[in-house]
């Protein structure tokens, strides 16, 4: 069984409305979802130096970008935020959850940080993932998720089909 559905096929702004839907869509079915997603104002990625995760079952907003200054050309993304919400997603699982829906596997994840502590929670209490894997951390996500995971694409009604088999594999009611 693939624990684990990997978002791809379209742009990151796009997956993030994606993930944040079918989150409403499970809750809205009384289910247990523990998990954040990116919530960015922005449509261009490469020109987008604010962003923020919304924890799904709060509703709480953390920034994870700060401001570098003029002219920086640097990676912007704070780990601040990530650490915080990743504590707060462990918890969820702790207390026990239906699914878990992690914003991404980007590069802060790939070297082993930001919300990988949550992806390794939610894989040893055998709760079922939705993430999106970032193009250029690929390898890393094979090497990380392996066998437990299968590319899903960015559509609801895809993520539905995964869900679905994971809740007649499990006995989760609707």
């Amino acid at each position: 069984m693939k624990r684990i559905a990997a978002v791809r096929g379209a742009p990151s702004f796009l997956i993030q409305g994606t993930l944040f839907a079918f989150a409403r869509q499970l809750q809205n079915q009384g289910l247990r979802v523990a998990g954040v997603v990116e919530v960015s104002s922005c449509t261009d990625e490469e020109r987008c130096k604010s962003l923020s995760i919304q924890d799904l079952a709060s509703g709480e907003t953390y920034p994870i970008t700060q401001k570098l200054g003029a002219g920086s050309e640097a990676c912007n993304l704070d780990p601040s935020g990530l650490a915080l919400a990743c504590g707060f997603i462990e918890d969820a699982i702790q207390g026990g959850v239906d699914i878990v829906v992690l914003s991404k596997f980007g590069k802060l994840e790939a070297a082993r940080g930001g919300l990988c502590d949550a992806f390794r929670a939610a894989m040893m209490a055998d709760i079922p993932v939705i993430t999106a894997v970032s193009p250029p951390v690929a390898g890393e996500w094979n090497r990380f998720a392996g066998d437990l995971s299968q590319f899903v694409d960015a559509h609801v009604k895809a993520l539905t089909a995964w869900w679905e088999t994971q809740r007649q594999s499990e006995g989760i009611s609707q």
